[in-house]
C-alpha cells in the first residue's frame, strides 16, 4: 500500500538540468516540495539565477544554482564534483524551436533546407546532453546502487506535429514554416535512452522514466492556441505547474515498481 510517506525525497539530492527553461522553475519546484535539496543547473547563468529565485519564491526549500553545459563533458564532471552524489536527475535540457508564421526564417525549418549545424546544436543539447548528463550522473547512481532518472521528452514522442497549426494563409506551400524535424527526432531518441537505461540499469537499482508533456500556455498567439486546442479532447494547453506531480511520482519511491516507462501527459491528444 503507497502512503504519503512514499513520495518523500528527504535527504536526497535532485538535479535539474536546463532549469532556466520554461518547466525548469516547475521541476524544481515540485521536488523541493518533496523536501529534496534542488541544484538547478543551466548555460546561461543569469536566466538561472531568475529560475532560482522564481523556485524559491513559490516553494521555499534548499536550491542551488550551477552553472553547467549539458554539451561538454568536462562542465559536467566539473559540477558533479561541486555537487556530490545525485540521488535524482531530471534531464530537462533543450532547445525548442520555436515556429513563428510569418517570420523571414520559416523557410530553414523545412526539412529540405534544415541546417545541419543546426540539427547538430540541437541533437547535442537535448538528446547528447542527457546521454553525458546519465553517463556521469547516473552512473555514480548505479555504483550506489538507488537512484532515479527523469527524461524530459514531449508528445511528439509519439505523434507527429500537426504542421497544419503553423500554416501561415497567402504563404506557398513549400515556403510554410513547420515544426522542425530535429525536435521530434531528438524527444523519440530521448524515449529510446529511456528504455535502454532502464534494462540497462535495472539490477542497479536504478529506475529511468520519461514524461511526454505536451504544449503549455506561454505568450502564444490566440490563433495558434486555438488551432491547436481544437486538436485536444480536453480542449485547452497546459498550465505550467500541471506535470510537477507527474515529477514527483517518478522522483520518488511511490513510483518503486516503474521503469522504462514514457508517461505521456498531454490532455487526451495522442488518443485521437
Amino acid at each position: 500500500m503507497t502512503s504519503l510517506s512514499s513520495y518523500s525525497l528527504n535527504g536526497r539530492r535532485a538535479l535539474v538540468t536546463g532549469a532556466a527553461g520554461l518547466l525548469g522553475p516547475q521541476h524544481a519546484i515540485a521536488l523541493a516540495e518533496l523536501g529534496a535539496e534542488v541544484v538547478l543547473t543551466d548555460i546561461d547563468p543569469v536566466r538561472l539565477a531568475q529560475a532560482a529565485s522564481l523556485a524559491s519564491k513559490t516553494q521555499p526549500g534548499s536550491y542551488r544554482a550551477i552553472t553547467m553545459d549539458v554539451t561538454i563533458t568536462a562542465s559536467i564532471t566539473e559540477a558533479a564534483r561541486e555537487i556530490g552524489d545525485v540521488d535524482v536527475l531530471v534531464n530537462n535540457a533543450a532547445i525548442d524551436p520555436k515556429v513563428t508564421p510569418g517570420d523571414d526564417s520559416a523557410l530553414a525549418t523545412r526539412f529540405e533546407h534544415f541546417a545541419l549545424d543546426e540539427w547538430n546544436r540541437q541533437m547535442n543539447v537535448g538528446l547528447t546532453g542527457a546521454f553525458l548528463c546519465c553517463q556521469v550522473f547516473g552512473s555514480g547512481m548505479a555504483a550506489r546502487k538507488s537512484g532515479a532518472v527523469i527524461n524530459i521528452a514531449s508528445d511528439l514522442s509519439v505523434i507527429a506535429p500537426d504542421q497544419r497549426i503553423y500554416r501561415v494563409e497567402g504563404v506557398a506551400e513549400g515556403s510554410q514554416p513547420v515544426k522542425p524535424v530535429s525536435y521530434s527526432v531528438i524527444k523519440t531518441g530521448l524515449v529510446g535512452l529511456t528504455r535502454y537505461l532502464a534494462s540497462y540499469w535495472a539490477s542497479a537499482g536504478v529506475r529511468v522514466n520519461a514524461i511526454s508533456p505536451a504544449g503549455v500556455y506561454h505568450t502564444q498567439s490566440p490563433d495558434f492556441v486555438s488551432r491547436l486546442t481544437n486538436l485536444i479532447p480536453l480542449g485547452r494547453m497546459a498550465d505550467a505547474d500541471e506535470y510537477r506531480a507527474a515529477i514527483q511520482f517518478l522522483a520518488s519511491p511511490a513510483s518503486s515498481y516503474m521503469t522504462g516507462h514514457n508517461l505521456v501527459i498531454d490532455g487526451g491528444r495522442s488518443v485521437i
